[in-house]
């Protein structure tokens, strides 16, 4: 395993605010939920057809729960501790959540008003409804609970809770039912719970609905019908409630089997960690049962929330799927383009070897070139090796398919699996394990850091020669992601970025010193943080003739917000696209300076930075965060090709002169809202810039 003594430049926290420029920032936490602010107005927009509003509320619901799981989390530990340590922004940890909670509190009223109000009444219009079992006739309640007995009721396991024993175990993130019962018996009270579980179908079609789509929640069934689960007893009180936890946990054991060992401990008592969020249903409510739930959790008064509505949000990601001609409700499907050159079966070795250099952007152009790359790697003769780091895979992955193959074939594979990686930590030990299976050289992660960068690197020969491939990404290996994020890769056979990657790879399998410079990449945490620095400030010094547009998901790095008011003062143009955190608050003064963000269909995902005085474009896989810059493996990746270079600028225009799904980030700390309507929208002209580019070469050649 790596040296955990490897040189890097990784800082210390700073110890608090500077109380000279907190006017500069914004707290993280409060620019967080201002980016699931921005996600709700989506589901708001009456220019988005019904569905993809739906799909926008799950979305919200999404990563609120992660929210609360991290960064809440961390927060509750602060306060508990009674730590006063400032953010950049002079705010305790206790002043942080009182604020996110009024925040969030407000966000979840507006969040049931728009599905309530808006959203599913549009349904309805077409024929689409979310029944209730108790509005229901009585004979489609007795062919519903003719259903109940047959495919939900064995899988459900009623427990009784015993006051002399400790309180069940309850699971984070699924809906349960709690009950207060008394026998018919003998009077006796008691109290159950019902976990509704994750395997069952949410939505349950309503028979005999002619022709419209009708269904009901399961959660509403099983409380209709819980009565079945516990004879001779009867339901005085029923609560439907969920909770969340702490899912904030760090890993850094050394060697790598105590690594596994650690981890998997962690993941094996995460059912028992820490309550950070206890939300109660509105439409069964009971006020005795919600006292007794939150004090048998411990989960104090103003970390529970009352919903006015159906629990769990998320669950609505995939209605669509229960729905004939759901398409008509949806936007128009944007089949990704597969550009010219990789088509009439063209070997990928072939296309990179005469294009030198090729720019792929994801998902509005297909994946399928990186992952086709991978399975002619495996099958090639002339393939000696291949080294690829991963972070996030899909389910079924066929990055993992092609390298488990290569590794059967005979080539040297080697692959380092960040297994920290969070909410993916199961996924990454299953894959890791079945990669050192099949004979794969497997690094699970190195000591102290994550391994965030996105490289790949084959080693290949061709006529009596060694022929070295690489490819560089902004988003994960995951054929899945690919069709949501928006993310660039580049693929080259760039001898310099070749000799660079080969050094990286040897970095983290050997946990050698990095090199005193490398040809064209810069890598944290070792020269990351001082290249982005030296090129900001070369801007800094062009003043008004310079000009910085950088585009990241989030920013929120201290030194790096100084550094761009710095660089605003002094007059340089300074473009900001920054889809979610921002801890920059601009000020009034600074004209020059414009931070938008873009929210729409795809989630924003690529890292670009571009520098005009030097005339210099990158790509990368870190966002200008502490963590990032510091903590991580992440590479900064230069855009040398002239036409590459072209279709990026293009990109980043598009998104400036977005007028239909672009907010401003104000001085108040506050956005501008979108106007909602569908001229100019960025993401549908970058769609058609690579649709249109792929058409002319065709015609051209």
């Amino acid at each position: 395993m790596p040296s955990a003594t490897m040189n890097t430049t990784i800082r210390k926290p700073e110890a608090g605010s500077n109380t000279s420029d907190r006017e500069l920032f914004i707290s993280r936490e409060l620019s967080w939920l201002d980016f699931n602010a921005r996600v709700l107005e989506e589901a708001q927009c009456p220019d988005n057809p019904p569905l993809e509003r739906l799909k926008f509320i799950a979305i919200f619901s999404s990563n609120l729960d992660e929210f609360f799981m991290v960064r809440v989390a961390g927060l509750l530990r602060k306060i508990r501790s009674g730590a006063v340590v400032c953010d950049p922004a002079g705010n305790t940890p206790l002043e942080q959540w009182k604020a996110a909670k009024k925040k969030i509190s407000v966000l979840l009223k507006k969040q049931y008003a728009i599905l309530d109000k808006e959203i599913l009444p549009e349904l309805e219009r077409f024929g689409i409804f979310i029944r209730f079992f108790s509005g229901l006739a009585p004979q489609i309640q007795n062919k519903l609970r003719s259903y109940f007995v047959s495919d939900i009721l064995p899988a459900l396991t009623p427990r009784a809770i015993d006051p002399e024993q400790p309180f069940p175990l309850v699971n984070a993130g699924n809906i349960q039912i709690a009950l207060k019962l008394r026998s018919s018996k003998n009077k006796r009270e008691f109290t159950a719970l019902v976990e509704v579980p994750e395997l069952l179908e949410r939505f349950i079609p309503v028979p005999d609905a002619g022709g419209s789509s009708e269904f009901i929640m399961c959660e509403d069934l099983i409380a209709e019908n819980a009565a079945m689960l516990f004879p001779g007893a009867v339901i005085s009180g029923c609560q439907l409630f969920r909770l969340t936890r702490d899912m904030d946990y760090s890993v850094n054991k050394e060697p790598a089997e105590e690594l596994l060992h650690e981890l998997r401990d962690k993941l094996r008592h995460r059912a028992r960690r820490a309550p950070v969020r206890l939300e109660f249903s509105a439409r069964r409510s009971c006020k005795i049962l919600q006292k007794y739930l939150a004090a048998s959790l411990e989960v104090a008064e103003d970390f529970c929330f009352t919903q006015p509505g159906v629990l769990d949000l998320d669950g609505f990601s995939g209605f669509a799927s229960f729905l004939k001609n759901s398409d008509l409700l949806l936007e128009e499907k944007w089949v990704p383009v597969l550009p010219e050159i990789f088509k009439n079966d063209s070997s990928v070795f072939e296309v990179i070897s005469r294009e030198k250099n090729i720019l792929l952007a994801h998902p509005y152009q297909s994946f399928d070139p990186v992952l086709k790359l991978l399975e002619e790697a495996a099958e090639d003769p002339s393939v000696l090796a291949i080294k690829q780091t991963l972070y996030r895979v899909s389910g079924n992955s066929p990055v993992v398919r092609a390298l488990r193959k290569a590794a059967e074939n005979g080539k040297q594979v080697t692959v380092l699996v960040e297994l920290k990686a969070r909410f993916d930590e199961s996924n990454n030990i299953a894959w890791a394990e079945l990669l050192d299976l099949s004979g794969a050289h497997v690094i699970y992660g190195v000591p102290g850091l994550k391994v965030h960068c996105k490289s790949l690197l084959i080693v290949r020969r061709k006529a009596g020669k060694l022929r070295n491939y690489v490819h560089f990404g902004t988003g994960n290996y995951n054929d899945r992601t690919a069709e949501l994020y928006t993310d660039l890769s580049l693929l080259s056979c760039d001898d310099r970025l070749a000799r660079d990657a080969a050094m990286l790879f040897n970095l983290l399998t050997s946990g050698s010193e990095p090199p005193e410079k490398w040809n064209l990449l810069s890598v944290a945490p070792f020269d990351l943080r001082t290249r982005l620095t030296g090129l900001i400030e070369k801007e800094t010094a062009a003043g008004k003739n310079g000009h910085i547009v950088a585009k990241m998901n989030s920013f929120s790095d201290p030194e790096f917000v100084r550094l761009i008011h710095r660089a605003a003062k002094a007059g340089v143009k300074i473009d900001l696209i920054v889809r979610g955190i921002c801890c920059l608050r601009p000020s009034k003064e600074e004209k020059n300076l414009r931070i938008i963000s873009i929210v729409d269909r795809y989630l924003e995902h690529s890292r670009v930075f571009y520098f005009k005085s030097s005339g210099e474009l990158f790509c990368s896989s870190a966002d200008w965060m502490p963590r990032n810059l510091d903590r991580r493996i992440e590479v900064m990746f230069p855009i040398l090709d002239e036409r590459i270079k072209k279709d990026i600028l293009a990109m980043l225009k598009f998104h400036l002169n977005d007028t239909a799904k672009q907010r401003r980030l104000l001085p108040s700390g506050n956005y501008t809202r979108p106007r909602c309507r569908m001229e100019n929208r960025s993401q549908k002209l970058i769609y058609s810039y690579f649709a249109k580019n792929s058409e002319n070469f065709s015609k051209n050649h």
